[in-house]
C-alpha cells in the first residue's frame, strides 16, 4: 500500500479508512444508520489554522487533486480535525457521474473547464486534536455535523435511523449504488473491514466501473 509520509501529516498519513464488511442485515433494523453509498473516490483529510491536505485511500497525497476542496477544509477554524469521506463529481440534482470524476482525477491537478468535485464527508475521526474514533459513530456524526460548514465543494452525509427503505427508494433517482448501514454504536477502526459498516446494493444494474490503476491502487473504485 502506497504511503507519502514526505508531503501529508503525519497523523493523516498513518491512518487507513476503515473497510465495509459482510453480514446479512435487513433495511429497517433497529439501531443502524443509513446513508446513501455515492459512486465516488475515498477520500481522508487533515485539516485546521488555514491549512488542509487531502489523502486517497490508499495514502497518495491528493491536495493538488481538488484544490477546491482543500481550500474549503482550509477555511473552517480550529483544528487539527481530520475526516473521512467519498469525492464525487455531482449533478445539479446530486447524482454522482464517476466517469466524470476518474476523467478529473487522471489529470492530477486543477485544469481549466475541469468539473467541480464535492467531498462527501461522512465521519469525524479527530476534532481539535482529540481522537473521537472511539466513540460512538452517532456521536461523531453529531461532531460532524455541527463542524462541517455549508460550501459548494463540501457535503455532509445524512443519515436515518432505524429507516433505510424509504432511503433506498431514493436511489434509483439518484443512480446510487445503494445504501451503507453502520451500527450507530460503532467504533472507527482503521484498516478494519468490518460488519459493523456494510454496503446494502440495490438490485438495479450497476453502471460498469473499471478498476483504476496506479495511485489510487488495487480495486479503487471499490473505495471501501
Amino acid at each position: 500500500m502506497l504511503r507519502n509520509e514526505f508531503t501529508l501529516p503525519a497523523a493523516l498519513a498513518a491512518l487507513e479508512p476503515m473497510r465495509l464488511g459482510e453480514r446479512a442485515l435487513g433495511l429497517d433494523t433497529p439501531g443502524w444508520l443509513y446513508e446513501f453509498k455515492f459512486n465516488g473516490f475515498r477520500l481522508m483529510a487533515q485539516f485546521g489554522s488555514g491549512k488542509a491536505s487531502l489523502m486517497t485511500g490508499n495514502g497518495a497525497d491528493a491536495t493538488k487533486w481538488f484544490p477546491e476542496v482543500a481550500a474549503s477544509l482550509a477555511g473552517i477554524p480550529g483544528g487539527s480535525h481530520i475526516v473521512d469521506g467519498e469525492v464525487c463529481v455531482l449533478d445539479d440534482h446530486g447524482r454522482s457521474d464517476y466517469a466524470k470524476l476518474r476523467a478529473r482525477a487522471k489529470r492530477r491537478r486543477w485544469h481549466g473547464g475541469a468539473d467541480q468535485v464535492t467531498y462527501c464527508v461522512f465521519d469525524l475521526l479527530v476534532e481539535n486534536d482529540v481522537d473521537l474514533m472511539s466513540r460512538p459513530l452517532q456521536e461523531r456524526k453529531r461532531h460532524l455535523f455541527r463542524l462541517l460548514p455549508a460550501a459548494p465543494s463540501l457535503l455532509y452525509v445524512s443519515h436515518v435511523e432505524g429507516h433505510g427503505r424509504a432511503l433506498m427508494a431514493q436511489t434509483a433517482s439518484l443512480d446510487l449504488e445503494g445504501l451503507v448501514a453502520k451500527r450507530a454504536d460503532s467504533a472507527y477502526e482503521p484498516g478494519m473491514r468490518s460488519p459493523d459498516w456494510i454496503k446494502i446494493e440495490d438490485q438495479r444494474p450497476a453502471p460498469e466501473q473499471e478498476a483504476e490503476e496506479g495511485e489510487w491502487g488495487e480495486q479503487q473504485v471499490s473505495q471501501f
